[in-house]
């Protein structure tokens, strides 16, 4: 039976208060968690530990001892992992037990060495395996909000623009992926629906190739804007990309193409029975500005 259990509960507080001076010296982050925070984590986790340790099963965590240290270890990390700490900070909250227990266990087993090495293993492994826990559950957190940050990206960089009543533009920037064509396709589809809009131009000058794959991103999306009533038109063509779609073959003769987003503008001011004219500025025959007006 290992005896780590007895050595825990009898010096607590002086691993604790030792534990503390430890961190202050090595993984102290006062930018970013108040000395308050810090001790009620700190207690809380040690006495944690002192409660797993007690049911005899020192290096095996997956108990139902040792659910209130997981479930703790995983809160505090994720925790930490949105404050902004490193993985190696936050895995250093935990490793840095390890020298306050080795100091406890050298003066109750300092006269015998045998069994004061086997439980300074027993410790390591032990906090080896807390860490590790910790480090998981830091980078699960991580990705979490890796994922939910790449989500936001994406929605702001597709976003739909009201051009005039009845006409979108959704100026597209970057390459489009099975992922990004879902938002662009999902954040067109609700806009056309909620301003009742007849035309919708997709520019995609911001699109550095376009590829069979792109292309056909960009019919899927055509295609679904049409079901909900809306026709749509590719502005942006650059000569490149042109002999591109024809070189590869792709089918674009169903969909209006215009090279600058103001041509397309254009059509689609057009198809909705308005103008676009040149009119004099009072009093400055030199100034000019562009109005609209809605054709006999």
């Amino acid at each position: 039976m290992s005896k780590l259990p007895e050595t825990l509960a009898r010096h607590q507080n002086e691993i604790y208060a030792d534990w503390m001076q430890q961190m202050s010296s090595a993984v102290r982050r006062a930018d970013l968690i108040n000395d308050t925070e810090l001790r009620e984590q700190s207690r809380e986790l040690l006495a944690a530990l002192v409660n797993g340790t007690k049911s005899g099963d020192i290096t095996n965590l997956d108990g139902n001892a040792w659910t209130a240290a997981r479930d703790m270890l995983q809160s505090i990390s994720a925790s930490r992992a949105r404050q902004g700490f490193t993985p190696s900070e936050t895995t250093l909250f935990v490793l840095s037990l390890k020298q306050p227990i080795f100091s406890a266990l050298r003066q109750d087993f300092a006269k015998e060495p045998d069994t004061m090495f086997q439980e300074i293993w027993n410790t390591t492994i032990l906090v080896d395996k807390l860490a590790q826990v910790t480090a998981d559950a830091y980078m699960a957190t991580r990705e979490e909000v890796i994922m939910r940050q790449q989500q936001e990206l994406l929605e702001l960089s597709t976003p739909v623009v009201k051009l005039w009543e009845g006409i979108l533009a959704l100026p597209i920037i970057g390459t489009l992926d099975s992922a990004r064509t879902q938002v662009v396709m999902e954040s067109l589809l609700q806009t056309v629906v909620q301003t009742n809009s007849r035309f919708a131009i997709i520019d995609i000058t911001g699109v550095p190739t376009v590829d069979t794959l792109v292309a056909q991103h960009l019919l899927k999306t055509i295609t679904a804007a049409r079901l909900m009533g809306a026709e749509c038109i590719i502005s942006g063509v650059r000569p490149q990309i042109a002999q591109t779609i024809v070189h590869l073959g792709i089918d674009l003769t169903q969909v209006i193409t215009k090279a600058r987003l103001s041509d397309a503008f254009a059509v689609a001011l057009q198809r909705t029975g308005k103008a676009v004219v040149s009119t004099n500025g009072a009093g400055n025959s030199a100034a000019k500005s562009v109005a609209l007006k809605k054709e006999e």
